[in-house]
């Protein structure tokens, strides 16, 4: 250990400066002011207790070696430090800017004081790693003559693909849109997740032998049966794409979208990139719809776009500052988090529910009037463009989960709705008509413990196959996948598999 009383003398956890609110609303840059080694980065790593049982191990997907490379963080070794962790995490700057930190919940330090700066050491060792010129291609020694096609890119297809391409198979990877990266491109935005950080990562993958092709939709540009005979194995990382949609009086009214179409066309435009559904929240008063990380993120990207006034609707009553006694150590638990959007404007509205849709038809107006506790019988179909939504306090209920409270209607004003209550499952349609594969009872596709699908020679992995989940749990994915396909190609592996397909997390946050 670097320091054994380290914990003892520094109680206190010092978390990364940001940038002053009227500074950042104003640019698509990173929230932070900070970023890397600091002066307080060793001494905050210091308190890591280098438990017997390290908690936090287990909290981690990928099984990091948090201990040793705290450890190591302390004493300055950056190579060692990047040795330690790169042997574990193929992408720890995407872990370390948008992961919830599933190890914080479970570091023993935790349960009397501030968890150990685990995420933020990881964020400091691959950024030193990067500056010091210690990341650099890994190209296999040699090459077998097994082909792989690997359809997504986003941390469970990049991660997969990484590990078969150095393991000696020649990888492609095929991804829909104009860039690389899923999600983490055009869903996450760009001030909390730069898009050259993705950048550098494709161009040492290039550099490895991983060959990308963007623009190509599997089953429509190449069909997936056509696909499957070109290569000796396909993995499907196709993420979990359909959204979960509001069926409200109202819900076709103008104005009213996911946060899937709102949020990549924002990047796009930071990007330069021709936006594809041409969503704007300037000036607009918005609503956004499900209070997550992607409500999250819509808030402070419709502020960034210069929006009247944004309120985000969470069903779910505010969360607890402290660990309940249902969530107890090292679970993940769900507690409150200002988020740095959060911090930049706008109004959270908790324990509350969304009616129906009122639209600029005046018609459709008195509609309203006369049925202002109206859940049926309301123009579904309605034409126009949203104005309000009508919206209801809730609190548990007996019979079910929330109950409306009478007295409590009202209407919030509204130019732009935005729905963001989660996932259902991956779009199967091209896939389950071209290449067959089983479908779970969720409509994820089906696999056993090696993420094998029903298909031989095709696997799944990430989101596409687990459901809606975190990006550490795609990247543990991508690298057990990656393993259970190089058995399938050569009989035999060395490559590492943190996870199995049905391993869950101790507690999935939202």
């Amino acid at each position: 250990m670097g320091d054994p009383r380290g914990f003892l003398k520094v109680r206190t956890r010092r978390e990364l400066a940001e940038r002053p609110v009227a500074e950042r609303v104003r640019d698509w840059f990173d929230v932070h002011a900070e970023c890397g080694l600091q002066p307080w980065t060793q001494e905050q790593a210091a308190r890591c207790m280098d438990c017997g049982t390290p908690f936090c191990m287990t909290g981690c997907p990928l099984g990091n070696l948090i201990p040793e490379f705290n450890d190591l963080v302390v004493r300055g070794q950056w190579e060692d430090a990047y040795n330690r962790l790169s042997s574990t995490s193929n992408f720890p700057e995407f872990t370390g800017r948008i992961c919830p930190a599933l190890c914080e919940s479970a570091c023993v330090l935790g349960i009397h004081q501030p968890p150990t700066m685990i995420k933020n050491d990881e964020l400091t060792i691959i950024e030193q790693a990067w500056e010091l010129g210690l990341v650099k291609p890994l190209p296999p020694q040699r090459l077998t003559d097994q082909t792989v096609a690997v359809v997504g890119s986003g941390p469970a297809g990049l991660a997969c693909a990484q590990q078969l391409t150095r393991a000696g198979h020649t990888v492609v990877v095929y991804e829909r849109d104009d860039a690389i990266g899923g999600l983490m491109r055009y869903g996450i935005p760009n001030f909390k997740l730069d898009k050259r950080l993705i950048d550098r990562r494709v161009e040492q993958m290039e550099a490895e032998g991983t060959v990308f092709r963007t623009g190509v939709e599997i089953g429509r540009d190449i069909s997936w049966d056509d696909l499957r005979s070109r290569y000796d194995a396909v993995v499907v990382a196709i993420g979990s794409t359909v959204p979960r949609d509001m069926n409200l009086p109202g819900r076709t009214l103008d104005g009213i979208h996911f946060a899937m179409e709102y949020l990549p066309d924002a990047t796009r435009r930071v990007y330069g990139v021709e936006p594809v559904h041409g969503i704007d929240a300037k000036d607009k008063h918005v609503i956004v719809i499900g209070g997550g990380d992607t409500g999250s993120d819509c808030l402070g990207t419709a502020i960034r776009q210069g929006a009247k006034d944004v309120t985000v609707l969470q069903i779910m009553p505010k969360e607890p500052t402290e660990r309940p006694d249902a969530q107890p150590w090292p679970t993940f638990a769900r507690l409150y988090q200002k988020t740095t959007s959060m911090a930049e404007g706008g109004e959270y509205l908790y324990s509350t529910d969304s009616v129906d849709f009122i639209g600029s038809d005046e018609e459709q107006a008195k509609v309203h009037v006369e049925h202002s506790t109206a859940t049926e019988g309301f123009v579904a179909d309605g034409h126009g463009h949203v104005t309000g939504l009508r919206v209801v306090d809730v609190a548990p209920g007996e019979d079910g989960p929330f109950t409306r409270q009478p007295g409590t209607e009202r209407v919030l004003p509204a130019d732009l709705v935005l729905i963001s209550v989660g996932f259902l499952h991956p779009d199967t349609t091209t896939l389950v008509d071209q290449l067959p594969v089983d479908l779970d009872g969720r409509g994820n596709v089906a696999r056993d413990e090696r993420f094998a699908t029903s298909q031989d020679g095709v696997f799944v992995a990430g989101d596409a196959g687990r459901g809606q989940s975190l990006v550490v749990w795609a990247v543990a994915e991508g690298r057990s996948c990656a393993a259970a396909v190089d058995e399938y190609l050569t009989g035999s592996t060395e490559l590492p598999a943190p996870i199995h397909a049905s391993q869950r997390p101790m507690a999935l946050p939202r």
